[in-house]
């Protein structure tokens, strides 16, 4: 057997959520499938950490595919090209994106829809090619899985889709988050914050994880406790990131806002394990691996009510309104006045965490996949 897998997301020291949705779902089930002949299709240089079994062949498709016109000259030239040369008896592409010119049976992984909701949120050519294009991949598809409940839902009700054509397949945490000691702690805390500790958040800075309204209530936190906390945030810029900047530069605290930038595996679990607590406040997500992430190196969490993220969190977080500053800074008071709280939701969050692991994951992503091979 034959599969043709779109690898364009594994590149070294860049992946973000759907990144190492791909890398650890692929290493598992290559290894787990031997027998099985899997061509990674990349876009650019091959990183041999990519490379997790000797029944792998890699190939270079040009063009780098970084924005909408590329990504449809990749996969409905480049792609299509290679799939009617070698005719694999399946073409994966764990981003969602599948080839329209090409005949042969398609199955992809669409973790959420977050573009047909939050169009204003992307940039206009982005938001054009995703909500004209993703309906017809999820139409495409001879099977479909998703990430959360609620992206399932979502996803068949938008686009009128059966529902038995569509799998959950929660994801899990990287391996490389874990607790660390009260050193570890201070010193991470003096390199970022002053010595201080901080609230912190870890994601792509887009305007849906309403990093914005966090910065608001982290304001009016500071004005009603008039403590030292800071509050860092973590990750690489996106649409309209100039408007954080600015924001900054009009709070009354803003200098305590430290953005990191995004940083390397080792760094960024040393940042998120010695923070008082995670703030996650998305308008929109199709799962929420922070909030996982931060149970992993038990951390309490503040956590949206609202789309996948409830589902996730359950009872190991306090759940906020999103558009509410007021209720996100009671929840930070709350936080930092309770340390019998704080500890209840990181032994809450001890047992949520087992629930999502990468191997489950693969295993019913290769489940979902089997049925239509």
């Amino acid at each position: 057997m034959k599969i043709a897998v779109n690898t364009r997301l594994l590149r070294k020291n860049k992946m973000d959520g759907i990144g190492w949705f791909t890398y650890n779902t692929l290493k598992y089930i290559v290894q787990k499938n031997p027998q099985i002949e899997f061509h990674f299709l990349f876009d650019s240089d091959i990183d041999e950490s990519f490379i997790f079994g000797e029944n792998i062949h890699p190939h270079v498709l040009f063009p780098p595919a970084k924005h909408a016109l590329l990504n449809i000259i990749w996969f409905e030239w480049s792609v299509k090209r290679f799939l009617k040369k070698e005719k694999p008896d399946l073409f994966f592409s764990p981003d969602g994106i599948l080839c329209l010119g090409w005949k042969g049976k398609q199955f992809g992984v669409i973790h959420d829809i977050n573009f047909l909701h939050k169009p204003k949120d992307l940039k206009f050519s982005n938001r054009k090619y995703y909500n004209y294009f993703f309906p017809k991949y999820a139409k495409k598809a001879a099977g479909i899985a998703t990430v959360s409940a609620y992206s399932k839902q979502d996803i068949c009700s938008s686009y009128i889709i059966d529902e038995n054509k569509v799998d959950v397949v929660y994801c899990g945490v990287n391996s490389f988050y874990h607790p660390v000691d009260a050193a570890t702690v201070e010193l991470t805390r003096s390199q970022f914050a002053d010595g201080q500790p901080y609230f912190v958040f870890v994601g792509t800075l887009s305007p849906r994880k309403n990093v914005l309204g966090l910065m608001k209530a982290f304001d009016l936190y500071k004005k009603e406790s008039g403590d030292k906390m800071k509050l860092l945030i973590v990750g690489w810029s996106m649409y309209k990131t100039n408007e954080l900047v600015e924001l900054k530069q009009q709070l009354q605290f803003g200098n305590d806002i430290i953005f990191t930038g995004r940083l390397g595996d080792d760094e960024l679990n040393n940042v998120l394990a010695s923070a008082l607590c995670l703030v996650f406040v998305p308008f929109f997500e199709g799962f929420g691996i922070p909030v996982v992430e931060a149970m992993q190196c038990n951390v309490p969490v503040i956590a949206s009510n609202v789309t996948s993220v409830p589902e996730v969190a359950g009872d190991a977080a306090i759940m906020v309104n999103p558009e509410n500053t007021n209720e996100i800074k009671d929840a930070m008071i709350r936080m930092v006045k309770d340390p019998e709280l704080r500890l209840s939701l990181i032994e809450k969050g001890k047992q949520r965490k087992l629930l999502f692991t990468w191997e489950k994951t693969a295993e019913l992503l290769w489940q979902s996949i089997s049925r239509i091979l």
